[in-house]
């Protein structure tokens, strides 16, 4: 799989994973519909060289289920965590925030009814 590098927009969080670029989500949660985030799965382990994980501001909601960081210096979200349906610690990355993508040539994203949960 590509690896690709990921940051926020003032790069004070910032990290790698090795992931395919597809099979993207929209989320219509009460966050993500907001957030506008372009949604990658990937296992916890997935993610590599962390930086800046002391400029994360967590956020919960609902049932606290979920984590939605964000940066504390320029607000945006690139990276959030929690159980997937098995229970296995899964990690959501925002694809808007992969280096040297053009979100623009992405295939369109699945719809994911994050209401309904």
């Amino acid at each position: 799989m590509p690896k690709h590098h990921l940051s926020c927009h003032c790069g004070a969080v910032n990290f790698d994973v090795d992931v395919e670029v597809k099979g993207l989500g929209a989320c219509n949660c009460s966050m993500c519909g907001r957030a506008g985030m372009l949604m990658l799965f990937v296992p916890r382990d997935a993610i590599e060289n962390m930086e800046g994980e002391e400029n994360l501001t967590d956020y919960q909601f609902g049932q606290k289920r979920l984590h939605h960081p964000f940066c504390s210096t320029c607000g945006v979200r690139t990276i959030g965590w929690g159980k997937d349906s098995e229970g296995n610690d899964s990690c959501v990355i925002n694809a808007r925030c992969i280096e040297g993508i053009d979100v623009h040539d992405l295939e369109a994203a699945h719809k994911f009814d994050g209401k309904s949960l």
